[in-house]
């Protein structure tokens, strides 16, 4: 009978895109402090934040030297500096890409957003077996009316056009499988909204109910042309279903018109209807007519909007790993593994136990960095290789034996060489 292994504890990665947060972040990085050392959930899950990645987005601020000061503060702290400004979305997937924990959360710079409930949305994702997981504010979130209602009205808007229930719950405070969060951020394009993307391939998307506190008194970096922009992006990533409308519209021009027309001949022949020379033939032709137009335009539309999709990078499918394996399947209870799993270490427990430096040669634990073998896929096949024991011929065979063969292949060079002299 083997002993019980323990369940490894869900490491976290926090993405916060960095702006304007000059202000706001050092009280946020403080409070994310709280949680790199391993916690239990109010159901019982291990969790520890294990990286905190700070994405400088060139804001008008200086946010930059604030970024250097908490990564030489904090080991968990690590800085993702982008070229210039991209905006909120592009710098989101960037901190995504570069992350390396088993699930991903994204937060905002000003403060709004509470760290303590990663725990509460963790519990949410394990309890419904969710790989995202949106915050829901209970109470009215800290901007103006205006702005607070025209919000809600896009997202309205965009479930009804794109089909999409979870379009209502899109909020910038979501925890998501770190695969999926990584995938998405390899395969999206250019012009590709956030929230659309990950809709795409997510299996499960739940909420979870949470308080948003006020912003840190700092003035929103969204000004009406950019929250336009935003919503633009929103409409064009969320397909093809309202340009089918046009076509419906089409279609049903036509059918008005011909319903007209045929009306007109029938009360012609055997009624008393008058009416003005010429004008049942216009309206029915104008109705055809704009009809077969509208329809051409749709069926256009539809061809647009598949290569607009192509252009944002949809995927056809998405491969990923067995969730009875990943971090969905780790129960708080669980018991010990088959004696020929012991072997092989999780994931997360081999991230736990890398030690890595960051630029200050500092060691840091659990958070892993560009290059590493969290993140370079020619070192994760090497590991697979060796634990799996599908090496290759040369790593198969002793090191003397590859000398002497080497050897072998030499003098039989030189022997050839003589021979042709």
């Amino acid at each position: 009978m083997t002993e019980p292994i323990p369940v490894p504890p869900h490491a976290v990665s926090v993405v916060i895109p960095v702006y304007q947060g000059a202000s706001t972040l050092p009280g946020l990085i403080a409070q994310l402090a709280r949680f790199a050392d391993e916690f239990c959930t109010t159901d019982g899950h291990r969790v520890k934040v294990a990286e905190v990645l700070l994405v400088h987005d060139n804001g008008p601020d200086n946010s930059a030297v604030v970024i250097r000061e908490l990564a030489e503060r904090y080991w968990f702290v690590r800085a993702v500096w982008l070229s210039r400004n991209f905006g909120q979305h592009p710098a989101t997937l960037a901190g995504m890409a570069s992350s390396g924990g088993d699930w991903i959360v994204t937060m905002d710079e000003d403060g709004q957003h509470d760290p303590a409930a990663i725990g509460a949305m963790l519990d949410v994702a394990m309890e419904r077996q969710a790989d995202l997981v949106y915050a829901r504010p209970v109470n009215r979130p800290p901007h103006g009316a205006v702005r607070n209602v025209a919000s809600r009205m896009a997202k309205q808007l965009i479930a009804a056009s794109a089909g999409s229930k979870a379009a209502k719950d899109f909020h910038s405070y979501r925890l998501v499988l770190g695969e999926v969060g990584r995938s998405v951020a390899a395969y999206a394009g250019a012009g590709a909204y956030l929230d659309v993307a990950m809709s795409w391939v997510a299996r499960r998307i739940e909420t979870c109910p949470v308080a948003l506190r006020e912003e840190g008194g700092r003035p929103s970096g969204y000004s009406f042309r950019s929250l336009s922009s935003h919503f633009w992006r929103m409409v064009i990533s969320s397909g093809t279903r309202g340009l089918r409308l046009v076509s419906l519209l089409g279609v049903l021009a036509a059918i008005g018109g011909f319903g007209i027309a045929g009306y007109l001949v029938i009360a012609r022949l055997f009624s008393d209807l008058h009416t003005p020379q010429g004008w049942p033939s216009m309206m029915a032709t104008i109705l055809v007519c704009s009809g077969a137009i509208l329809f051409s335009l749709g069926v256009i539309a539809e061809y647009i909007g598949v290569n607009v999709n192509m252009a944002m990078g949809r995927p056809l499918y998405l491969i990923v790993s067995d969730p009875a394996a990943g971090p969905l399947g780790r129960h708080p209870a669980a018991g010990g593994k088959r004696e020929s799993d012991q072997s092989r270490p999780e994931p997360a427990e081999e991230m736990g136990r890398s030690e890595l430096t960051d630029p200050g040669q500092r060691p840091l634990t659990g958070s892993p960095q560009p290059g590493s073998a969290d993140l370079d896929p020619a070192v994760r096949g090497s590991e697979r290789r060796q634990r799996t024991g599908t090496t290759s011929r040369d790593a198969r065979e002793p090191a003397d034996s590859r000398g002497s063969r080497r050897e072998r292949v030499g003098n039989l060079w030189r022997a050839g060489e003589r021979i042709g002299r």
